[in-house]
């Protein structure tokens, strides 16, 4: 089973989220329509701004806990390599 590896902002440089699913679709939608309560409904996080796909959700669940403790600004610079104007990137999910 593939999973993601994502990425929510409330604005740029705003409030991060990190996260990991095996349907992004559906868990974007989740965020975005506040389906769920807590951290992302809580700070208006709903921009998908970076996202990492890998063939198994356990590799993906390992990389987020990797990123989960990094630095604010190691964060940023990862976005930012891929996503220099912080556009919402959810359009990419429509191949998924």
């Amino acid at each position: 089973m593939k999973g993601y590896v994502y990425i929510l902002a409330s604005q740029r440089n705003g409030t991060l989220y990190t996260g990991v699913t095996s349907d992004l679709p559906g868990r974007l939608f989740e965020h975005q329509n506040e389906l769920t309560p807590g951290f992302t409904s809580r700070y208006g996080v709903k921009t998908l701004v970076w996202l990492e796909e890998y063939d198994l959700v356990t590799t993906a669940i390992t990389r987020e806990k990797t990123i989960k403790k990094w630095p604010r600004q190691w964060k940023l610079t990862l976005i930012e390599e891929n996503n220099p104007k912080w556009e919402d990137i959810s359009w990419h999910l429509m191949g998924l």
